[in-house]
């Protein structure tokens, strides 16, 4: 073989390898999406997220609030891709106002909300339920701010489900989504609060409270829905990833957090 022969397939061998392997890893390395997501995704998401990026090298950029301030944040033009809501009724504000595009939008969980104390508190929330707001020692009871957050109006629902609204109202303290409402007994603002389920079994919280599940009678249903936005940048990507939230991957880790899975017949 000539001498001019072998630099030429050195160039080729050389080209292949770089447009073959380089370019790709680079492409993907540029990519990412930012997904506005209800504050009880916060560990669970965050899980989804990281598994997805290792599988297909897209960023996943996450913001978590109450469902009602991202759907606001939203409407004002706000450079999300994908919104993962804590009910189906905020989505469905944003269809109506074309924001969101209606064809993709899809029910991906049923939340659950509990009453949690921490763990060394003295009330005997895991058999007594309900019946610990009443006691002398509770000054304060956190839940999410009911015009915000899905959370906050289904702890409304189930104190009125159980007569005991009128009884508490003036020592209800709002935390702006279901977290802060969380951090206000964790960090002793409130004896007792109403949170997520998937706060109060996240690998975080382990140890730290104790909870009662509060029946799912006492409440409407919290059925979540994803929906992608209408101006997003990234149309393809986001499309992807939401078809990866409807994955038997993400309803098992979803499962592990508490949620259940709605039939999608």
């Amino acid at each position: 073989m000539s001498f001019r022969r072998l630099v030429q397939l050195s160039v080729i061998a050389w080209l292949v390898l770089v447009s073959g392997a380089s370019v790709p890893r680079a492409e993907a390395a540029d990519r990412e999406i930012n997904v506005a997501a209800a504050a009880d995704l916060s560990s669970a998401l965050q899980e989804v997220a990281a598994d997805y990026e290792k599988r297909t090298g897209v960023v996943v950029k996450l913001s978590f609030g109450a469902s009602g301030a991202l759907t606001q944040q939203i409407q004002n033009g706000a450079p999300f891709d994908v919104f993962l809501s804590a009910d189906m009724d905020y989505p469905r504000q944003l269809i109506a106002g074309g924001q969101a595009e209606g064809a993709t939008l899809y029910r991906y969980a049923v939340g659950r909300l509990v009453l949690w104390v921490p763990s060394d508190s003295p009330l005997d929330v895991e058999h007594k339920g309900m019946d610990v707001l009443l006691d002398p020692s509770v000054k304060k009871i956190s839940i999410g701010n009911p015009q915000h957050a899905p959370y906050g109006r289904a702890a409304v629902a189930a104190l009125k489900h159980y007569g005991l609204y009128e009884k508490v109202t003036d020592r209800l303290v709002l935390g702006e989504n279901i977290s802060q409402a969380a951090q206000f007994v964790e960090s002793g603002n409130a004896q007792v609060g109403f949170v997520a389920l998937a706060h109060a079994i996240a690998p975080t919280m382990q140890g730290k409270g104790k909870y009662w599940l509060v029946p799912a009678e006492a409440y409407p249903p919290l059925d979540q829905g994803v929906v992608a936005i209408s101006h997003s940048t990234h149309q393809k990507d986001a499309a992807a990833f939401l078809e990866y939230v409807k994955s038997t991957e993400v309803a098992a880790v979803l499962r592990r957090y508490g949620f259940s899975l709605p039939d999608q017949k």
